[in-house]
């Protein structure tokens, strides 16, 4: 089974910064596609950034030059560095991990998410 821990959500001024972190225990080496996904209240839960298993990345118009999706193999974990954040920014982020699966299909893993809030 594997388990996703999202953690380095906060409160934060525009402008400013936070990395986030997405640990991962269990058996993740068949990943397809690692992701952050974002909800703010009233608003439709999006993709913020993905990194596929070939390393490519993809970002959500409205980060982009901003936010960068990375990660650490040996440590199982996949971050999301923020920086000049603004207020729209401000939602419930969480970490998706697709796998696939060792007959065909794929499977989902969700995090429980952790809180943004860029406010002044």
């Amino acid at each position: 089974q594997v388990q996703l821990v999202e953690s380095g959500g906060g409160l934060v001024q525009p402008g400013g910064s936070l990395r986030l972190s997405c640990a991962a225990s269990g058996d993740i080496s068949s990943f397809y596609v690692m992701g952050w996904y974002r909800q703010a209240p009233g608003k439709q839960r999006e993709l913020v950034a993905a990194v596929t298993r070939d390393g490519s990345t993809n970002y959500a118009d409205s980060v982009k030059g901003r936010f960068t999706i990375s990660r650490d193999n040996a440590k199982k974990t996949v971050y999301l560095q923020m920086n000049s954040l603004k207020p729209e920014d401000t939602a419930v982020y969480s970490c998706k991990a697709t796998l696939t699966l060792p007959f065909g299909g794929t499977n989902d893993y969700w995090g429980q998410g952790t809180q943004v809030t860029v406010s002044s």
